[in-house]
């Protein structure tokens, strides 16, 4: 594989000079070390040999659990599974909890003075005109007020008065500001290649919404689902967003070797500490809808897809930095390569494992103050299901990407060690500055020849 043509890496005006000649680089850029060894070339033919039949699995894994229609399923009468329309609130005031249309929560307990009358009118559907009156009872958090968009649940067999009720507030416009402001900076910053992140996560949540879901919904193994999903997303991602080159493939083959092992890892501990998966409502409620689901395969499945991230961003960075050294200084072997870059990789190691841990820590945070008020031990808390299925799912993704960072930094100081040496004073360098490198590589020349004779008088 040769690099991507676009991908330019800087060298100095002048690297050195030697007694054999100059050793030159102009100002502009190279786009590779010189032309590749037979070496080099056997390298890449191992890493095509590698890449080229997974790629091929992966694809033929995607035909063969291609979800296709969803299986049907009984209606919940839960807001989620329901039919929506828009709606907007056009006044609100205090009432009566039994007064208005519908109510959207039971009343038993409330006192006579303390619900909300909302009055929305349906700006969709084919009520769209229609006001409809709601009762919001005091122990519904959302407080809307007047001019507010809503997402009205609707339910076509209910009588006509409880057929609408308010599912959540309608944030469509705010989050695609939102979206549109994180497009403009990627794009801003990353330009073209920010443009093709941009892209690739496109990609990745069409393949997650049209695969992945779908296909663990129908029945297919959660942890095959995964892999093939997450290869998918792997190799459309990686190679958009930084070309069809050597270092992209071995941050991939880094990625693929570092999932297989928090495949592995995560399955035996997930049996070994005896985590069914079923520890939230949602799950439950998945489950007791499709019940050939495996939830323990489920819970793999998004350890899997989780660390999918973190480890593309790792296994990057770590080929980008051991090209760069090269770049750098294009005398360094494998050996010194690797060396400089493991010590790049420990510091990602040390910030990115934190990373991990606080965003756990950030999203379990309601349970952890749950946890806190029932002054229950910290092993206790820790080995119990709900927190346990976290500290798995962190710890194997820890030790995934920890792994990650020694292979690949070896495989890139292995490929890019062999990429050959600098072409000696290209002819498109101009000839004032192809004179200045000459003088310097004579003036070097009767250094050394002086300090040789200076040797011999002495002795």
């Amino acid at each position: 594989m040769a690099d991507h043509p676009h991908e330019h890496e800087h060298s100095p005006s002048v690297k050195g000079a030697s007694v054999n000649g100059p050793s030159f680089q102009g100002h502009g850029h190279s786009h590779d070390h010189g032309p590749a060894t037979p070496a080099s070339r056997r390298l890449r033919a191992v890493i095509a040999a590698v890449l080229i039949p997974f790629a091929v699995a992966v694809v033929a894994g995607m035909v063969l659990m291609w979800p296709g229609r969803l299986p049907a399923h009984a209606s919940t009468g839960l807001g989620f599974d329901q039919p929506t329309v828009s709606g907007r609130v056009t006044a609100t005031k205090a009432a009566p909890c039994d007064a208005g249309a519908a109510s959207t929560a039971s009343a038993t307990s409330a006192t006579a003075d303390a619900c909300s009358l909302v009055s929305v009118a349906i700006t969709s559907g084919k009520d769209s005109g229609r006001t409809v009156q709601l009762t919001l009872t005091p122990d519904q958090t959302a407080v809307y007020s007047a001019g507010e968009k809503v997402v009205l649940d609707y339910s076509p067999t209910a009588p006509a008065a409880l057929q609408y009720t308010i599912g959540d507030a309608d944030r469509s416009m705010p989050m695609a500001i939102l979206a549109g402001i994180f497009a403009l900076a990627v794009v801003l910053v990353g330009r073209l290649r920010g443009l093709a992140a941009l892209v690739a996560l496109g990609i990745s949540f069409a393949v997650l919404s049209q695969f992945v879901l779908p296909a663990i919904l129908k029945g297919e193994d959660p942890l095959r689902v995964a892999v093939v999903g997450g290869g998918a997303i792997m190799l459309m991602a990686l190679y958009l967003c930084h070309g069809l080159s050597a270092r992209t493939s071995v941050a991939v083959i880094g990625t693929m070797v570092s999932l297989a092992l928090i495949g592995v890892l995560g399955e035996v501990f997930i049996g070994l500490t005896h985590l069914t998966g079923n520890t939230s409502d949602e799950t439950a409620l998945v489950h007791s809808l499709f019940t050939g689901i495996k939830l323990p395969g489920l819970l793999l499945a998004g350890v899997i897809i989780g660390s999918l991230g973190v480890l593309n961003d790792v296994t990057v960075t770590q080929a980008s930095s051991v090209w760069e050294l090269r770049a750098a200084d294009p005398t360094m072997g494998a050996r010194a390569l690797y060396r400089s870059g493991i010590r790049i990789g420990r510091d990602h190691i040390a910030s990115t494992v934190n990373t991990l841990v606080m965003a756990y820590a950030g999203a379990a945070l309601p349970l952890m103050l749950l946890f806190t008020i029932a002054n229950r031990g910290v092993w206790t808390v820790a080995t119990s299901e709900i927190v346990a299925e976290e500290v798995v799912r962190t710890l194997v993704g820890s030790i995934g990407l920890i792994a990650s960072v020694p292979l690949t930094t070896f495989l890139a100081a292995l490929v890019a060690s062999h990429n050959g040496r600098p072409a000696a004073a290209p002819a498109s360098i101009p000839a004032q500055a192809r004179t200045t490198a000459a003088a310097m590589a004579t003036t070097a020349s009767a250094t050394e020849a002086g300090t040789a004779g200076r040797h011999r008088h002495r002795r």
